[in-house]
């Protein structure tokens, strides 16, 4: 991915002319329900964006959270909209094919990340740090068949849900997946795959 792009996305654009952007992240946060995690649980939400979806995280309660964006800006971004609040978050500035983790988390959540990994050694990539630095959940939100082939003038990566299923079979075991519409802030419709995995041998 090319950190240049986004910079130019989140410095150029509001959230309301991003495709990917939500009021609120209901089915995001009600598979995190789901798992009834501990407060003091280590959450990595993987391409955060505005700090909406990190604010309910706050919300709920939850006390260890790490926000990666490949964009400064975006970051920047985030911690401008939570105000003193954003003391309390971990700020990782990073592709997250560079990502070097110091520490393993509970629940790794990314929505529309994923699917902008196109190249066979970078999808391996996230897959590896899957494996190493998770120990508990993984919630996803990737584009499904029935998606867009791009977004953000990029190419993207399509998964069904038994291309996901394969794609994490060494090491997670499917929980659920299901796939939903998503209405974008300009009234097109994008079709997102959902899962949870969670990671066994661990």
């Amino acid at each position: 991915m090319s950190q240049q792009h986004w910079e130019n996305v989140y410095e150029n654009k509001t959230p309301e002319q991003m495709s990917w952007t939500q009021d609120e992240y209901a089915t995001s946060l009600k598979l995190i329900q789901s798992l009834n995690a501990d407060k003091n649980s280590k959450i990595i939400d993987v391409g955060g964006g505005d700090g909406s979806f990190v604010q309910s995280l706050l919300d709920l309660g939850f006390q260890d959270i790490t926000v990666l964006n490949i964009s400064e800006a975006a970051i920047e971004n985030a911690k401008t909209r939570l105000g003193d609040e954003a003391s309390k978050i971990k700020w990782i500035v990073s592709d997250i094919t560079k990502f070097q983790p110091n520490e393993t988390y509970d629940i790794w959540h990314d929505r529309a990340t994923f699917h902008f990994l196109t190249e066979k050694k970078d999808i391996q990539t996230y897959v590896d740090l899957l494996e190493n630095n998770l120990n508990g959940n993984l919630v996803i939100g990737t584009f499904s068949t029935d998606g867009p082939l791009k977004c953000s003038g990029l190419d993207i990566t399509q998964y069904s849900e038994s291309s996901m299923e394969n794609l994490l079979q060494n090491n997670f075991e499917k929980i659920e997946c299901f796939t939903q519409d998503h209405k974008t802030p300009f009234d097109t419709t994008q079709n997102f795959l959902f899962c949870n995995f969670k990671k066994i041998n661990s």
